[in-house]
């Protein structure tokens, strides 16, 4: 792993001298975020302890540091963004390794994740294949084929590849289930680095999954069902953590569902108040678990702020998106922050949701007035992004509002928040918009994101390489997808919930709103 002297590895690798097998494990982005990545950090870990492999980890930013073997057998990929295809472009390149998967004999490159899970059909022409679902299981087992067949010709091994649930092979034309893991032992940091984007922090996966099933979120569907892990599991990881740094991060998509939250907030409330300095992080709360105790464990873990997210500001558009939260309970949480003494909040929000009305937009003013009327004494931040319609949710058929149109709300929330007192800010909904491009693409963009790639991979570049190529990217993106029409995900089955799950549930949403 990418370790030096001051890093804490949290974990005995094992001997690899005798093996000859050399995987390279990429990670499209700069090393500290390679160090705050949990899912890449535990995959590098279980193949550090396999001593059939030789591991080399590389980063966007590593890559020219690195001391290589002449012979490179395999390079895995870690994907979680869809703009994560230029760096991993970069790494290949500074690899000597051709990008199109027809253009290579010898060396197999693949990758897994979520956004490789979800759609991995815009990325079919550069990858030999790829791993659909939860890794820890999968991975073990291709690696196993791979090790033991070292030699064969490629075709070859692919063959033998097909016969693993959850491989997809592209150039076989196969369909592949997403695989889940039973997830019945914390996965955790195997390495603590101060170089880390999350500085010196532990962090524990306490859960893995959503109950909720909001209908814009990837994260919900694709980690279905629920998995909680065993509270004594996860307090032996927290004390494990706590052996060497404060920082502790619990990571899960609906941490405060997990049936011993309560008991797990009152074993950290109680080692702090015994004199044991902890800072405590959430990577999510839901509005309607917000307690007393929960801020009460914030603020003594040296918490100023805490993050909720509501998406919408009128009761009416969160039923249609199923965020299920109601005004009373928000505002019961901003009372609860502001009685703890915590300084600030920053709400997570939305815009161009399906349905939205002009209403909904000004319910935010709204609301961030009541909110400085009431709680003069906290800060409050609306943090805003634009609804992408992700595959494997109920909305993967809505189009995509036109950027000039939420750019015209962005300026008007930006104006009116301001003459008011709230704080706003907004991701870049010219950048979301090619986001949305590869999220709902297919296979024939595949050489439109090279093109992107070599005039420069800057948003202008897009354009250009659209233009250039004859590239209709409105097709994708701010088009309504049909039920009847084939999707470009179609040879990728989430078991749980399924295509006519997602179809009905869609159905009934929009029936909330009157329009369908």
């Amino acid at each position: 792993m990418m370790c030096s002297t001051d890093d804490k590895l949290l974990y005995k690798p094992a001997r690899a001298d005798r093996a000859s097998y050399n995987l390279v494990m990429g990670f499209p982005g700069p090393e500290s975020f390679a160090l705050s990545s949990l899912g890449y950090l535990w995959l590098n870990k279980l193949m550090q302890e396999r001593d059939d492999i030789n591991v080399f980890s590389a980063t966007e930013d590593t890559i020219d540091k690195m001391t290589l073997p002449s012979s490179i057998d395999a390079i895995s990929f870690s994907v979680s963004f869809e703009m994560d295809i230029m760096s991993i472009f970069t790494i290949l390149e500074k690899l000597n390794i051709p990008v199109r998967a027809m253009d290579r004999e010898n060396v197999l490159v693949f990758a897994g994740g979520p956004v490789i899970t979800s759609n991995p059909a815009p990325f079919a022409g550069f990858f030999d294949f790829f791993l659909i679902g939860d890794g820890e299981e999968l991975l073990n087992s291709v690696m196993d084929v791979l090790t033991v067949n070292k030699g064969l010709k490629k075709e070859e091994l692919l063959k033998k590849l097909l016969q693993i649930e959850g491989v997809y092979i592209p150039a076989l034309k196969n369909k592949a289930n997403k695989v889940t893991h039973k997830v019945s032992d914390c996965v955790f940091t195997p390495v603590i680095s101060s170089r880390a984007y999350f500085k010196d922090t532990f962090i524990i996966e306490v859960e893995r999954g959503c109950y909720n099933r909001c209908g814009f979120c990837l994260a919900s569907y694709l980690n279905l069902p629920v998995r909680f892990l065993p509270y004594e599991d996860i307090i032996n990881k927290i004390d494990l953590g706590l052996g060497y740094t404060k920082n502790i991060a619990l990571l899960g998509a609906q941490i405060s569902a997990h049936p011993a939250f309560d008991k797990i907030c009152r074993y950290v409330i109680s080692k702090i108040e015994n004199g044991q300095d902890i800072n405590l992080n959430f990577s999510s709360l839901r509005v309607d678990a917000i307690t007393p105790e929960v801020l009460h464990l914030l603020k003594l873990s040296g918490q100023k702020t805490f993050t909720i997210a509501i998406e919408a500001a009128t009761e009416r558009l969160r039923s249609i998106i199923n965020k299920n939260i109601s005004e009373e309970q928000i505002f019961n949480a901003v009372e609860l922050a502001a009685d703890a003494g915590l300084k600030g909040i920053k709400f997570y929000c939305m815009i161009g949701l399906p349905c939205e009305q002009e209403e909904d937009v000004k319910a935010f003013i709204d609301l961030g007035r009541m909110f400085k009327k009431n709680y003069k004494s906290l800060d409050i931040m609306f943090s805003f992004s634009s609804f992408i319609p992700k595959p494997h949710t109920p909305f993967q058929w809505t189009a995509r509002e036109t950027t000039s149109s939420l750019e015209k709300k962005e300026k008007y929330l930006t104006k009116e928040l301001a003459k008011i007192g709230v704080k706003s800010k907004f991701t870049s909904f010219k950048w979301d918009y090619y986001q949305t491009l590869i999220s709902r693409g297919d296979e024939t963009i595949s050489s439109y994101l090279y093109r992107v790639y070599q005039l420069g991979g800057k948003l202008g570049a897009y354009k250009a390489a659209a233009r250039e190529l004859g590239i209709d990217t409105d097709y994708f993106v701010t088009r309504p997808f049909l039920f009847e029409e084939r999707l470009p995900w179609d040879d990728i089955t989430i078991k749980k919930p399924g295509k006519e799950f997602l179809k009905k549930e869609h159905n009934r949403l929009m029936n909330i709103s009157g329009l369908e």
